[in-house]
């Protein structure tokens, strides 16, 4: 393979011709290039219509396909999508249909005659916000001084919720080192106070997608002092243990948190055991608890310390972080080839990602295996060359870089085209340039073969090449300074061996924009009236326009404030005009601006004017010496400000005319300084002065003052050495200025010998360079260097001795007495000798610990390569290896590395770790479910970790209030899978608890429920437990990854559920009746992400054929499962004789009591009526608001109209009459605009959060919530989330 791969290069290396990237014009034949398409993992708003996006271009314009799950998608066969015109955009109505039945994975495909792309499969899910689980929320009485942790324990959204706590005022809890909220939303106190006793702790969920807040029951807390809790030294809430671990995955948010507890409150602090935090990167939140890095790295694997104390002590936790990285592009994507026929190219796919994912390639949307041979295609590994192609061989080809995170997939085109150059820029475009500014002019071109850029200017026949001009490989000419010379037309030629093709181009080099006189600073009185001046010089062919500011805003609109062309005026001052004003002179190519404060002052005070000095007069220069010179001057008026200081500047007209620098600086009280000059400058000098205000102008210059060259008074400094290859030095110094170079002709003299070896230096001169190469030296050896200034006059003083090295190579030895020492089963210490110096040919970096698994100790588990590398920088001998899985074979070996990288590794060694705990049973299911008695049946663990020695069952009775029983424990030989428990209580709910054992103790437990009760159509469990698929089969790897394909039976469907071995994340169910034989007529159910699914669609007393399927990345079905056969019961419903039950009984007998007195009062009411001769009247003056039973069936009159204005029963009518609410009933009218906003059934509110009116009838009555509405303080919520 390595030689396959060097025949590669060398075969790269020598094509004639490597095409770069091109636009194609889109008048020119060309395959479909994608331009945008919706993420892969797309989530959508159920209430809005569904868009999946796929656009394209290509000539001629491409036509598009859709596959959904993995077949095809015919939009034309359902009514509620529509594509659009000229486009792949899908467009779903879902008016007419539901979201959820449009939940799939799409791929979009565009052709035309000359190729196929293809876009990353979508995967289209709707958000969700579930309603909150109804729960009892007890009130919660602690001790002051004990920790407290309040659960939220949101419904799972998608995306997950925003969490945040508040009180019934819809006011934020307040939050502290004593009291945070944790990273899944519970409300941790280190301790609790008096303070923190209230009743409306109440945890809320915001939803982003579907604009609603849910909120859970309010939590009560009361909090006792009657016996104060001593102080203690902090414990970790979270995480628990001594360590854990992490994996995150490159590019990702990494956030690690401790929330300790103690008395006082613990302060935590954090560090990296393996290095150091990443500065730029790093963030503390609540305060220090959370560690947050973003853009993960490798280089931030490690382990990680979180240490929580006070004044009795400390607490340390251990976090190991391991950071994998889904594929990533190491030099970009696959960029399009346009080729001449005869020509050659290649199409790199280079990625990286750990594990180092797969590369496989297609053509036109096919696996390239499976494409028609092409001579001209070779394909290497993540490299297809190109050589010889001719017309007809356009295509796009598909790169899919893959590993268990993700994948990478991108079209790239290859368009075989014979065209002659046209240029793309527009003709007779004209560049605008201010002067001493950079100016570009473009030359895009196309061709094919890719033409050749040459610029010409005005009528010159001779190229820009050189001094000042700078042409660039995409055919733009630069010149770094423009000058008002560089202004006229330049031509740029574009030729290939087709034609050939020109454009003219216009330079204009403008004056820059300068303010002359700037705006001064004033002071005046109120009631008077001030102007700024402003006058500005700028080139006349660009229009300025003047803008003036107080403090940088506007001006007030105000009639007293005067704009002129060059001046602003503002007339009757007051108090409130006092500011900085500044002009602002405006082109449409640059501007220039300058400021002035204004100071407004009583106008009983006399009016001082303060003002900038005046430029300093009658400049003279006396005593003129070799290398110095006396200057003298006269100061300025200081306009009631002193001079502070004198600056002298000078101009150098020999090598920078028009160029003022600051020389030296002098006290205000001088007026004279001695000037130090420097060999071959011509100097002229002007003085500013400054005051409190600001500079002066500049001083009129003085007479030019001409010093002679000299040699050279100083050296290069930062002299290095360093090799670029192994057999090459590069010298590299810091050059002299213009100033330091004292005359004409520099250049210098670079001198170098070997340290070790008692030699001659080595001399070169340089033309005025920064650097010098040296090839053929040995590899990484020391060197000693000099670097020595030289002009026409002589050379510079003896240069400093500097040291470096020439280049490295890769190490030859490897490190050796490598071994390994077993600290515990998940951990391991590895030794090695240092690799002596001379052998590592480079700058010892550090030692990387290659290390992998290879299986497990245990017959039943597979073959495992789980390659891992640990890298310690500086001279390490000895390395700790984490994370190790127990029971199991692990190889290892050591490499040194130097800059230039790694060293052979040392041989390979192997080491076995011992047994630890096992991981939780695989499945636990409930059958045989009787009156007193049931079976439970149970598969392995994933990782035995050891030999399993026996099992642990526990058991024991759930009440209907969800309170737990006394445990009942069994223990079970290992070779065991199911027991029959007898002697249960009937209709009784039991909750199982499944631990397996080695000797290295028991592992984590699985738990189910069941209840013993007779049920005619159900023999499972209709819930079983879900579980995470095994890293491998338990037994020898079967034909199919599937395993223990199930099925149940519930009253919302029949449950089907499995175990998946493979890679693969994307799967299906197809069903069928079991006597059609047609294949075409296999019903699909997708799965999202889980090995259950819930068949709705199975026909009562029919039997049918199931079976599960995984696709690939392509959407192409990869594996089937054998076929379950599931026959669904005709009645699937649980039956209990009613009139066994004591609710029913108990009814019974409450309603023959009720009828017994009724017939007793009615036998009562006859008796009185016959005895009183009065009866008859009181018939006659009957009380409208009484009517007494009917003398003929005993039964009650109609109730008047008024009872319907009586208080109801259970409701309190105070004396005033009014009815007033019982204290803890919370309206919702009480805390809404008019009533209209509405709770959920868990307390949830929706519609004025996203601002529109959201009421919904329901058939069902709404449960009262203890916490209040929060439609009125929607504005406060919005400022908090």
């Amino acid at each position: 393979m390595e030689r396959r791969r060097m025949d590669a290069a060398l075969l790269v290396l020598s094509l004639v011709h490597l095409a770069a990237t091109l636009e194609v014009p889109l008048d020119l034949p060309q395959p479909p290039t994608i331009t945008h398409q919706s993420p892969k993992d797309y989530i959508i708003d159920p209430r809005e219509n569904i868009m999946i996006h796929c656009e394209a271009k290509g000539k001629p314009h491409p036509s598009f396909s859709w596959t959904r799950n993995g077949t095809h998608f015919d939009i034309d066969e359902d009514p509620n999508v529509t594509m659009k015109a000229h486009s792949g955009t899908l467009v779903v109505d879902i008016s007419r249909a539901k979201a959820e039945h449009y939940e799939c994975v799409y791929q979009c495909t565009a052709r035309n005659q000359h190729g196929t792309a293809v876009s990353n499969n979508i995967v289209v899910q709707q958000s969700r916000s579930p309603l909150w689980s109804k729960e009892k929320v007890m009130p919660i009485v602690v001790q002051e001084g004990v920790s407290l942790t309040l659960p939220c324990r949101p419904p799972a959204g998608l995306p997950p919720p925003i969490i945040f706590w508040m009180d019934n005022y819809f006011q934020r809890l307040p939050q502290s080192s004593r009291v945070s909220q944790s990273l899944n939303g519970d409300l941790y106190f280190s301790n609790v106070l008096r303070e923190d006793s209230r009743n409306d702790y109440i945890c809320y969920a915001r939803f982003p997608y579907t604009q609603t807040i849910q909120q859970k029951q309010p939590i009560s807390v009361r909090v006792l002092n009657q016996d104060p809790t001593d102080e203690r030294k902090p414990a970790f809430l979270i995480p628990t243990g001594p360590s854990s671990s992490k994996m995150v995955l490159r590019g990702q948010v990494l956030e690690m948190e401790c929330i300790a507890e103690g008395l006082p409150t613990p302060e935590v602090s954090w560090t990296k055991v393996s290095g150091d935090l990443p500065a730029k990167r790093t963030s503390f939140l609540h305060y220090q608890k959370t560690l947050c890095i973003v853009d993960v790295s490798e280089s931030d694997a490690g382990e990680y310390r979180c240490t929580a104390r006070n004044r009795l002590g400390s607490v340390h936790h251990t976090i190991r972080v391991m950071v994998k990285a889904a594929p990533y592009w190491i030099s970009g994507a696959p960029r399009n080839l346009v080729l001449s026929p005869g020509e050659s190219g290649v199409l790199t796919c280079r990625a990286s990602g750990t594990p180092k994912p797969s590369v496989s390639w297609a053509m036109n949307g096919i696996p390239i295996e499976n494409s028609p041979t092409d001579l001209s295609r070779k394909v290497e590994d993540d490299t297809i060359i190109f050589s010889d192609v001719q017309i007809g061989s356009s295509a796009v080809y598909q790169c899919n870089v893959s590993n268990e995170y993700g994948y990478l997939l991108s079209n790239a085109f290859v368009n075989v085209l014979a065209e002659p150059p046209r240029v793309l820029t527009p003709a007779n475009k004209v560049y605008q340039i201010i002067k001493n500014h950079q100016a570009l002019m473009d030359c895009a071109s196309f061709g094919s073969p890719i033409p050749k850029i040459t610029w010409f200017k005005d009528s010159q026949s001779s190229t820009l090449d050189g001094d000042p001009y700078i042409q660039h490989d995409n055919g733009t000419l630069e010149i770094h300074v423009a000058q008002a010379h560089n202004s006229g037309k330049y031509t740029c030629v574009a030729r290939n061996t087709l034609g050939i093709s020109k454009n003219h181009i216009y330079l204009e080099v403008k004056e820059p924009t300068r303010i002359l006189k700037q705006p001064e600073y004033k002071v005046v009185q109120m009631g008077r009236s001030v102007t700024f001046e402003c006058k500005v010089k700028n080139d006349p062919s660009l229009t300025p326009t003047m803008n003036w500011l107080k403090d940088d805003g506007e001006l007030p609109d105000d009639e007293r404030f005067i704009v002129d062309t060059d001046s602003l005026t503002i007339t009757d001052v007051t108090e409130n005009d006092a500011g900085v004003y500044t002009c602002i002179m405006n082109t449409t190519l640059d501007h220039d601006s300058a400021s002035a404060e204004l100071t407004v002052v009583e106008a009983t005070t006399p009016a001082v004017v303060y003002e900038r000095p005046d430029a300093p007069t009658d400049l003279e220069l006396t005593d003129q010496k070799k290398r110095s010179v006396q200057l003298t001057w006269t100061p300025g008026d200081e306009h009631n400000s002193p001079i502070q200081k004198f600056l002298i500047q000078y101009e150098d007209s020999l090598h920078h005319r028009g160029h003022w620098h600051n020389l030296t600086e002098v006290p205000g009280t001088r007026t004279t300084a001695h000037l130090k000059l420097s060999p071959y400058i011509h100097y002229t000098f002007r003085v500013l002065a400054l005051n409190a205000v600001d500079f002066s102008r500049p001083s009129f210059p003085s007479r030019m003052v001409k010093t002679e060259p000299a040699a050279p008074d100083e050296n290069p400094t930062g002299v290095h050495g360093f090799g670029t290859e192994h057999d090459n030095l590069v010298i590299s110094w810091k050059p002299l200025t213009g100033l330091q170079a004292n005359g004409p002709g520099l250049h210098y003299r670079v001198m170098w010998r070997q340290k070790a070896m008692d030699s001659d230096w080595t001399t070169v001169t340089v033309a005025n360079n920064s650097k010098f190469v040296v090839s053929g030296t040995p590899t990484f050896v020391p060197y000693e260097l000099k670097v020595q200034a030289v002009n026409d006059y002589g050379a510079g003083p003896e240069p400093a001795v500097a040291h470096g090295y020439s280049g490295e190579d890769l190490p030859v030895a490897a490190p050796e007495n490598v071994q390994a020492v077993l600290l515990n089963s998940t951990l391991a210490e590895v030794h090695w000798d240092p690799v002596p110096t001379k052998l590592i040919r480079g700058h010892l970096k550090g030692y990387k610990v290659y290390y992998w698994r290879e299986r497990s100790l245990h017959k039943h588990n597979p073959h495992l390569m789980e390659n891992q590398v640990l890298t310690f920088t500086g001279n390490h001998t000895h390395s700790m290896l984490p994370g190790l899985h127990p029971f199991s074979l692990y190889s290892f070996n050591v490499r040194v590395y130097n800059g230039k990288g790694e060293g052979p590794p040392s041989p390979t060694q192997k080491f076995e770790t011992p047994e630890g705990v096992p991981s939780a049973p695989t499945s636990l299911v409930v059958t045989n479910p009787n009156l007193d008695a049931l079976t439970l049946e149970w598969s392995p663990p994933h990782d035995r970790n050891g030999r399993i020695t026996g099992y642990t069952l526990k058991y024991q009775q759930v009440n209907n209030s969800n309170e737990l029983g006394p445990v009942e424990e069994l223990a079970l030989p290992a070779n065991k899978t199911s027991v029959t428990l007898l002697n249960l209580k009937y209709s009784t709910r039991y909750r199982f608890y499944l631990n397996a054992k080695t000797v290295s103790g028991a592992g984590l437990a699985i738990s189910q429920e069941a209840v013993t009760i007779i049920d005619e159509g159900n023999t499972q469990t209709p819930h079983p437990i879900a579980r995470s698929p095994p890293p491998g089969p338990p037994q020898a790897p079967p034909v199919s990854p599937f395993g223990n394909v199930s099925s149940s039976f519930g009253e919302d469907g029949t449950l089907i559920s499995w175990e998946y071995w493979g890679p693969e994340q994307n799967f299906y169910v197809e069903y069928i009746v079991k006597n059609n034989e047609s294949e075409e007529e296999w019903q699909k159910e997708p799965v999202n992400g889980t090995q259950n699914v819930m068949l709705k669609g199975l026909k009562g007393g029919l039997s049918y054929r199931v079976r599960l399927v995984a696709k690939d990345h392509h959407n192409q079905p990869l594996h089937h499962s054998k076929e379950l056969l599931v026959s669904v019961p005709a009645v699937a419903s649980r039956q209990v004789d009613i009139a066994t039950q004591g609710w029913f009984i108990g009814l019974m007998c409450a309603i023959a009591l009720l009828i017994l007195i009724l017939l007793i009062i009615c036998f009562i009411q006859r008796n009185k009526g016959g005895k009183y001769p009065v009866k008859e009247k009181e018939d006659a003056h009957t009380d409208p608001e009484f009517q007494p039973m009917k003398d003929d069936d005993c039964t009650f009159g109609e109730y008047s109209d008024n009872e319907d204005h009586k208080p109801l029963k259970g409701s309190r009518t105070p004396s005033n009459g009014t009815v007033k609410r019982d204290d803890s009933d919370d309206s919702l009218v009480d805390y809404g605009e008019g009533g209209d906003g509405q709770f959920n059934e868990d307390g949830s509110f929706i519609g004025q959060y996203s601002g529109k009116s959201a009421s919904r009838e329901t058939a069902e009555g709404h449960e009262s919530s203890e916490a209040p509405s929060p439609i009125n303080a929607m504005n406060s919520l919005n400022s908090f989330v």
